[in-house]
């Protein structure tokens, strides 16, 4: 059993403990207590504050993904022709199989891919690198236009 004077000894460390906790610079047990307990309200104002500012935070990007689902992307081909290669930029609303009618537009053409960059979160941007594969002379502007068809053909 604890007796009255180890619980005495122990409700006091944990008195001395307090006024660090809270910045309390009373002596008095009274004005200690009522200073932990201001700080705690004062703790708990701070959180809730905290609280409504990433509330209103979460309602903010949610309506930046809702704008983002009817921002309407340009069509955007850009085709450069660097050495041998063909440098290929496209920006288009995502859906459909973009990526797979834009590969075979490549392969209609006779052209290797080496390398390519391709994202589709919030639309459908790629990137690419590709080499004619006979060394035969392909249009810039014939590639551009069967990539615009292929998009177009996929709805974009």
């Amino acid at each position: 059993m604890v007796t009255k004077l180890q619980r005495r000894t122990t409700y006091r460390r944990k008195l001395q403990f307090l006024p660090t906790l809270s910045n309390s610079k009373s002596v008095r047990r009274r004005s200690i207590v009522l200073n932990v307990l201001l700080h705690c309200h004062k703790l708990k104002l701070k959180l809730e504050g905290i609280h409504r500012e990433y509330q209103n935070l979460m309602a903010i990007r949610n309506q930046y993904f809702t704008l983002l689902k009817h921002i309407q992307i340009p069509k955007e081909v850009k085709v450069e022709k660097v050495g041998e290669e063909f440098v290929v930029k496209v920006n288009c609303n995502k859906g459909g199989g973009k990526l797979i009618s834009i590969l075979e537009v490549f392969e209609e053409l006779g052209l290797n891919v080496l390398q390519a960059k391709v994202s589709c979160s919030h639309f459908f941007a790629m990137e690419a690198i590709a080499v004619a594969r006979d060394q035969q002379t392909t249009d810039i502007k014939e590639v551009t236009q069967a990539i615009l068809k292929a998009i177009e053909k996929q709805g974009g």
